[in-house]
């Protein structure tokens, strides 16, 4: 997956997300990280499992999102669940502020990944599911599963 001249890294991403929810639009953010979580995470001892984004005072920040305290610097590591800074342009921050005040609108991180060294999180503007919803896109998925196995074999 990792490309040598700096393309993307992916060290996690979130599957129940696309399950639980439609996501309307998707944007990358840097993700503020101290030290030892970097190794930690380059490791792959992260879990987005239960993760939500939401903005605070001007500002996006990451909770919940689990970051495995690296072993060789026990000392200097913070707390696994703490709320993480995202680092996204004001201009973006005004309209995720404008679309989350809308009714059943929420941000979902997506992925994590390491782009040309740098932590980044793709965070998705989401509404939630409903049974019914999720039910017609298991039935979209067999059928077309089912039609392509029609093809395979004539």
């Amino acid at each position: 997956m990792a490309d040598e001249r700096g393309g993307k890294k992916t060290v996690a991403s979130n599957r129940k997300a696309r399950h639980e929810y439609e996501i309307l639009e998707t944007m990358e953010a840097g993700v503020v990280l101290k030290g030892p979580e970097v190794k930690s995470i380059r490791n792959g001892k992260v879990s987005l499992a239960g993760a939500f984004a939401r903005v605070d005072d001007g500002e996006v920040w990451i909770h919940d999102m689990h970051v495995t305290p690296y072993d060789p610097a026990s000392r200097w590591n913070a707390d696994p669940t703490r709320p993480r800074k995202l680092l996204l342009n004001a201009a973006e921050i005004r309209r995720l502020i404008g679309a989350t005040q809308e009714k059943g609108l929420t941000l979902v991180p997506l992925e994590l990944y390491f782009k040309r060294g740098f932590a980044k999180v793709a965070i998705g503007l989401a509404r939630g599911k409903k049974l019914h919803d999720k039910r017609e896109a298991m039935k979209r998925r067999t059928h077309q599963r089912e039609m392509e196995r029609e093809i395979r074999k004539h």
